[in-house]
Formats: C-alpha cells, sequence, structure tokens
C-alpha cells in the first residue's frame, strides 16, 4: 500500500508519466537521452552534487561492434547524505553513489530511471535514516523533474 501511495505521489509531483517497479522510480522525459542527461547534470550540479562519472553505453557497445539504443548513465552522490546512510548501515555503499539511467526505448520513447530511495531503506535496514530517506526521495524526485520537463 505504501509503494503505491509513493508512486502516486511521484506521478502527480512530476506531472507525468511515472512508475516504480522492482525498486526503480522511472520517469517519462519530453527531450532527447543527450538532452535529459545534460539536463540532470546540470541541475545536480547546480544543487551540490558531486558527478562522478557519465557513462553512454551505446558508445560502448560500438566499441565492440553491437548496437544499443541511447543509453546513458550518471553517478552522483553527496557525501554527507551518503555518510549519514552508511552510519546507519555500513552496506548501503554497495548502492551508492546514487545512479540515473537515461535510456530511450524501441517506440522512440525517452526514460530517466533511477532507485527508490524507500525501497533501499527496507533492503538496507535504514529506518533509523528515514528523515534523511524522506529527503532524498523530495530531492531525487525533483532533480528527475527538472531534467525531464518542459
Amino acid at each position: 500500500m505504501k509503494r503505491i501511495l509513493i508512486a502516486a505521489f511521484l506521478y502527480v509531483l512530476l506531472g507525468g508519466f511515472a512508475f516504480a517497479q522492482n525498486g526503480l522510480i522511472t520517469v517519462k522525459s519530453a527531450h532527447d537521452v543527450q538532452t535529459t542527461a545534460d539536463r540532470l547534470e546540470k541541475v545536480l550540479q547546480e544543487k551540490g552534487m558531486t558527478v562522478f562519472a557519465r557513462i553512454n553505453h551505446a558508445k560502448g557497445a560500438r566499441k565492440v561492434g553491437k548496437q544499443l539504443l541511447p543509453t546513458v548513465l550518471i553517478i552522483f552522490g553527496n557525501p554527507k547524505i551518503g555518510t549519514n546512510l552508511m552510519q546507519c548501515n555500513r552496506t548501503v555503499a554497495i548502492d551508492l553513489p546514487q545512479k540515473a539511467l537515461i535510456w530511450q526505448d524501441a517506440k522512440g520513447d525517452v526514460w530517466l530511471t533511477y532507485n527508490d530511495p524507500q525501497f533501499l531503506m527496507q533492503r538496507q535496514h535504514l529506518e533509523k535514516c528515514q528523515p534523511t530517506i524522506k529527503k532524498i526521495v523530495s530531492a531525487l524526485a525533483a532533480f528527475a523533474k527538472a531534467a525531464t520537463q518542459k
């Protein structure tokens, strides 16, 4: 029930098509993959996040003679927030830093997908960090909205 309410909240908040499944939140973008990734990277930097890497998986596929629709992974985080989570449970480090996947499906629609912080809270037993998780939920939704909406 809680997951359904969170998904509904994100849908209303983002003002577009969003869904949560398998611990992932996916938001439809109004832009192409490159533009969505650029917009996400810009908002992350504006909000004080560190962008650790930007990986173009389609480019990597071409290097080995394979084809892949546009697929970009952005790895980002903030050590203050990450450290707070790791102090609750060190194994959450396996899920950090945060990642956002921007990808195009076979129909040409572009999506931004990221880990659902509520799912990570359950998986990593971060109940003591619930206030931090709530802030992360809001921040990630805002970043996704800024990157995907016109």
